[in-house]
């Protein structure tokens, strides 16, 4: 059969076998048509394959929509806007974001929300509960496999930090988190969601100097959102 010659060809010139069945569906009123389409069909499989594994490896433990996130609650600095986030328009200027409130107030509801958007486009994105990225840096670093870790990070074009300072830090899981932080700066935002105001954050790391570094790159290039509501989860609540 044709279909199985195609298949074979496509094996050796190692294209995706898909093509040898969209081959059969394609109508064309001559052989340029036929091929520009097929050609599109399969950019088409691509990129939505690409897009599906930038989802599955991003880490998000749900996924969240956009359209879905109620503003309303939330109090946005003058520069951005509802369509500034839903642009990623921080991502071209590598401006970090920080959503500071109390817990449940929907910071990690838009933060996903944000990062599928993200991996919807194309882009690569990592999302880590903070204490959890302190403990793979800190197991790798014992493991020697540090650099390995931290180039797999680095290939990230946005890094999503939730639950940032509910854990205090020691020493060794200060300098990591510095280290993410530093290599992040300026070269790509990070997305910040915490419940702990910047005077409080000398308790979760380890000192004021390393405490006072993380700040300063942080804020450098940052838009502070405020999340002043109360839970969610507590007013949704069926406990009285």
């Amino acid at each position: 059969m044709l279909t199985d010659e195609i298949a074979e060809c496509l094996k050796q010139l190692r294209f995706n076998s898909n093509i040898a069945e969209m081959s059969e569906k394609i109508q064309a009123q001559d052989n340029q048509e036929y091929l520009l389409a097929l050609l599109k069909s399969e950019i088409l499989r691509r990129e939505s394959s690409k897009k599906d594994k930038l989802l599955k490896n991003a880490g998000f433990y749900t996924i969240k929509s956009f359209e879905d996130f109620n503003f309303s609650e939330v109090t946005l600095p003058e520069a951005v806007t509802k369509e500034y986030l839903k642009n990623l328009e921080f991502l071209e200027s590598k401006t970090n974001l920080v959503m500071y409130g109390n817990v449940g107030t929907g910071k990690t509801f838009l933060s996903i929300a944000l990062g599928v958007i993200a991996c919807k486009y194309g882009i690569e994105v990592k999302f880590f509960r903070t204490s959890a990225l302190v403990n793979k840096l800190a197991e790798a670093k014992r493991n020697n496999t540090l650099s390995i870790l931290m180039k797999q990070i680095n290939k990230a074009e946005i890094l999503i930090l939730d639950e940032w300072g509910y854990v205090p830090l020691d020493r060794m899981g200060a300098q990591l988190l510095f280290e993410v932080v530093s290599e992040c700066y300026e070269r790509k935002p990070l997305i910040i969601n915490t419940n702990i105001e910047f005077s409080r954050w000398v308790n979760v790391f380890y000192d004021e100097q390393m405490t006072g570094a993380i700040i300063d790159r942080l804020l450098h290039h940052c838009h502070l959102l405020l999340f002043p509501g109360p839970s969610h989860r507590m007013r949704e609540s069926s406990l009285k």
